[in-house]
């Protein structure tokens, strides 16, 4: 699929989300939904099985996401189901991300971390990333079993490395 249909659904997605006073809560589900999917490989298979019906890989999504997202967030991955474009909902997320991220003047974080962050840590994350991007950020976490202890910070094109392997690497490096 070309960048210009990804770009067609974001366009779209961020208006129906814009017009339900919704955007925050869409694309913080639709960052969250994606990363589930992209680590989660019967979820991708089951949604990505032409076999299935598109009505039996919408009921998986409305399950999923029952009572756990905004509707209108499941009804529009419901509509990536049904166009068979379900794939793209990552590309689609980060790209959606990035629109409501630029509408509020915000610049996009993502930090990968081995556990979840309180509320508390999430704030002097966003705080302290600010500062070091030179703008407020909208943090989004992941929570990365890859991550040893630390965490890992992208903003824009910069990685801020600060996992406990990196430290046990640059430690090593030294001897």
């Amino acid at each position: 699929m070309s960048t210009a249909q990804v770009t067609a659904y974001v366009v779209a997605m961020f208006e129906i989300a814009s017009a339900n006073d919704a955007v925050s809560a869409v694309e913080d589900d639709m960052f969250r939904l994606a990363r589930a999917i992209e680590s989660n490989e019967q979820l991708r298979a089951a949604l990505n099985d032409t076999s299935l019906p598109s009505d039996r890989r919408q009921k998986i999504v409305e399950q999923l996401l029952g009572g756990k997202a905004h509707n209108v967030t499941v009804q529009l991955v419901s509509m990536l189901v049904g166009t068979g474009h379900i794939s793209l909902l990552p590309q689609v997320a980060d790209a959606l991300v990035k629109r409501a991220s630029s509408s509020k003047q915000l610049e996009v974080a993502e930090v990968r971390s081995a556990v979840a962050l309180s509320d508390a840590q999430k704030a002097r994350l966003a705080e302290a990333l600010g500062k070091a991007a030179g703008r407020p950020v909208n943090l989004k976490v992941v929570v990365d079993p890859n991550v040893i202890g630390g965490l890992v910070a992208t903003i824009g094109d910069e990685v801020i490395d600060d996992t406990v392997r990196t430290r046990l690497d640059q430690v090593k490096s030294r001897f």
